[in-house]
């Protein structure tokens, strides 16, 4: 018997190191791959980014999570500080309380002047020869008054010089900037990245060392930071002679992202990273067929990529037989018969939450819950005084995330699942999680007429389309689905519907692609559990 062979289990089949640029708590799709993946026989190390200085460790099912930290050292720190003598002649200089002092010592002179200008007014209603004295002082201040004005001017103006020297090499946006960032993509093609964003490199530093110790036999680099880590660390160990197997896993269409960075060289020099390292892949797998078709077109792929949904698991991590489940209402304090929309998901402003709150005085008796990262969030509280303001502060709920496995029977409750998202490139592409966990949850959804989305909801019939930000077309939405809410339940019962729409059936497709890369290792057999591993309860994300 080998020695990873017990006396009743099949070998292990393999060690597969994914790769993930977040903090991997908050991220549903990497925790479930890593778990199921696990499951079925791989040895699984999941390597995450660490919100500190510290490595963190824990287990998620028989898969091992570990958090190292990055720090971001070639963050462009540099890069504001150049190429501004031309453009902005006149802004103080960065690094040095100049303009701060300036601006302080010219209020400080006025102020000066105007007490001494009060006081002379005073000396002039006393009358005599020290009135006399006092109204030729006050017309000798008006040259220092004057010119304290134009200094307090002159100083502001070079503030503002500063703010803008500051931004726009933060945005990079400038004519200049752009030309720089043209010709560096066409002289380097490929490898601008290097020039125009080297940030890029810190995710190297600090995984690459931890990914060729833990000598995998497969790789599986999730989304476009990490994808050239996971290719450098092939080419190294086929440097060395050992086999190593690279899978892409595509969240996203990169050109159709809106870059949560305010920098104008962000997207053209991670697409272009990108580029360099797709190639490298022996497999891609994404999360819809329209991405699928769109990825393999862009990176001429000679196959296209799998497609692996962002569907919901349907079992618990663990036993959880004597565990009351969260429930959506009862955290309202809802009856049942109030109609209650949610929503679950980040709150970032092109998801559509405002289409929402503004609808409320539309829907007098209808209630909206947001389940979201974190209640406390800016967004969150404007989006809370905006209802305040409507008259609809008392019907609209703010809740924080619950288990990813949870999350079906957390929503069950609610009446109507509500996806308002913006166009935006990706958002036509898939059919997101969210949208299995409302369908899981049988809950009739409204989504706005994003293509793929509004599509497949056309075809089920489980719900209604509106027109993305209209906010009285998504009201109508509601009205509909809350007028014959059965009718749309009823586009659950199809057979086979909800059971491809399971991370269970995912699960065997991502093994399927792990078999072909690494085919001479024994299938591990699934197995039902008894035992149920702990997980530490990450929470649901989107």
């Amino acid at each position: 018997m080998g020695p990873d062979q017990t006396g009743d289990e099949p070998s292990r089949r393999g060690k597969v190191v994914m790769l993930v640029c977040n903090g991997i708590k908050g991220d549903s799709r990497v925790q479930k791959a890593a778990y199921s993946a696990a499951e079925a026989g791989w040895d699984v190390v999941l390597l995450g980014r660490s919100p500190d200085r510290k490595i963190h460790k824990w287990s998620i099912g028989q898969a091992r999570a570990m958090l190292v930290p990055v720090p971001t050292r070639l963050d462009r720190t540099r890069h504001p500080l150049r190429g501004f003598g031309i453009r902005y002649p006149f802004a103080y200089q960065l690094g040095r309380p100049e303009a701060a002092y300036r601006a302080q010592k010219v209020k400080a002179w006025r102020v000066d002047l105007s007490i001494r200008r009060a006081s002379l007014t005073l000396a002039q209603q006393e009358g005599g020869f020290r009135a006399l004295w006092a109204r030729l002082r006050r017309i000798g201040l008006l040259a220092p008054r004057v010119a304290a004005k134009g200094m307090s001017r002159w100083v502001a103006f070079r503030h503002r010089q500063l703010i803008k020297r500051v931004s726009s090499r933060r945005r990079c946006d400038t004519r200049l900037d752009r030309l720089v960032t043209s010709a560096c993509r066409k002289i380097r093609g490929r490898r601008s990245w290097r020039t125009l964003w080297p940030a890029l490199w810190d995710f190297e530093i600090a995984y690459g060392p931890v990914v060729d110790k833990l000598k995998a036999d497969l790789i599986h680099a999730n989304d476009f930071r990490v994808i050239g880590v996971g290719a450098r660390a092939k080419t190294r160990a086929l440097a060395k002679g050992r086999p190593l197997k690279l899978v892409w896993d595509a969240h996203e269409f990169l050109p159709g992202i809106k870059p949560w960075v305010d920098n104008e060289r962000w997207k053209p020099a991670h697409i272009d990273h990108e580029r360099e390292y797709v190639p490298c892949a022996d497999a891609a797998v994404t999360v819809s067929d329209s991405l699928a078709e769109l990825l393999q077109r862009t990176h001429r792929l000679a196959r296209k990529p799998t497609v692996v949904l962002n569907a919901p698991s349907m079992r618990p991590p663990q036993e959880t037989s004597d565990e009351p489940l969260p429930s959506l209402r009862e955290q309202c304090e809802l009856d049942p018969d109030v109609p209650l929309v949610v929503y679950s998901g980040a709150a970032s402003p092109q998801r559509g939450l405002a289409t929402m709150v503004e609808a409320l005085p539309r829907l007098p008796s209808v209630h909206a819950a947001l389940v979201v990262p974190n209640p406390e969030a800016a967004a969150i509280r404007k989006l809370l005084a905006r209802a305040a303001a409507l008259g609809a502060g008392d019907r609209l709920h703010v809740l924080g995330y619950v288990e990813h496995w949870q999350v079906p029977h957390f929503l069950s409750s609610a009446d109507v699942g509500a996806i308002p998202i913006h166009h935006w490139p990706n958002h036509e592409l898939a059919l997101i999680t969210k949208f299995f966990e409302y369908s899981h949850a049988r809950l009739p959804v409204v989504v706005s007429d994003v293509e793929t989305m509004a599509r497949t909801v056309r075809e089920t019939g489980q719900g209604e389309v509106f027109r993305a930000e209209d906010i009285e077309d998504y009201a109508r939405a509601v009205r509909a689905v809350l007028a014959d809410s059965a009718r749309y339940r009823a586009a659950y019962d199809k057979p086979g519907l909800l059971d491809a729409w399971t991370w269970e059936a995912q699960a065997e497709v991502l093994d399927q692609v792990y078999s072909e890369l690494v085919p001479d290792r024994p299938r591990f057999p699934q197995r039902v559990r008894t035992n149920h591993t702990e997980m530490t309860a990450p929470p649901m994300s989107r």
